[in-house]
This record gives C-alpha cells, sequence and structure tokens, in this order.
C-alpha cells in the first residue's frame, strides 16, 4: 500500500514538473478554452426582411423567401409554357360538336 502511495505522489510530482505553470490562476487563462467564432452572428451589410414587408425590393429580402419566389417563377413559366405549346386539354364532347356541325 506504501508503494502505490508512493507512486502515486511521484506520478503528480511529475506532472507538475512537466506543467511549472499548472495551478496558477494568472497563467490558467491560457489553457482555457477560447471561442473561435463568437463574432459569427454579426450582420454584415443592410438586414434582411420578409418577402411581404419590402415586396418590390428582392435584394433586401431573407434568402429563404428568395428561393421560394424563385422557384415558384420558374415553375409558372415552364407550366405555362407547356401549356402554350402543347395546346391545352380538349374536351371529346366539344371535338363531337364541332364535327357534327360541319
Amino acid at each position: 500500500m506504501a508503494t502505490s502511495l508512493a507512486a502515486a505522489a511521484a506520478r503528480r510530482l511529475s506532472a507538475h514538473s512537466r506543467n511549472p505553470t499548472f495551478g496558477r490562476s494568472a497563467d490558467a487563462a491560457r489553457f482555457s478554452q477560447r471561442r473561435g467564432f463568437a463574432g459569427a452572428a454579426d450582420h454584415h451589410g443592410p438586414p434582411k426582411v420578409n418577402i411581404w414587408e419590402d415586396p418590390m425590393s428582392p435584394s433586401k429580402w431573407k434568402e429563404e423567401h428568395f428561393v421560394i419566389a424563385s422557384l415558384t417563377g420558374w415553375g409558372i413559366i415552364i407550366f405555362g409554357g407547356y401549356k402554350m405549346f402543347s395546346g391545352g386539354k380538349k374536351d371529346k364532347k366539344e371535338e363531337a360538336l364541332a364535327e357534327a356541325s360541319h
């Protein structure tokens, strides 16, 4: 038992000898963790607004709102083009009536 206590004391002493500043409160700040990206929440530039607050200024919109508006616009353009070039859907009844009148 005495040998294990002596061995533990020797380990503590060697740990302190490797790090001479261990235990000093003035030097303890060097070993504390630093917050590397603490200022990441600071805004750079004008604040972003919701799309309904300023609908005529897309440069001021939040990124999420700009993406939704852009995708909606492209969807309308593509669907409108499809409907325009495909001729739309014609009812069979209208075609039958048009043929019968001729």
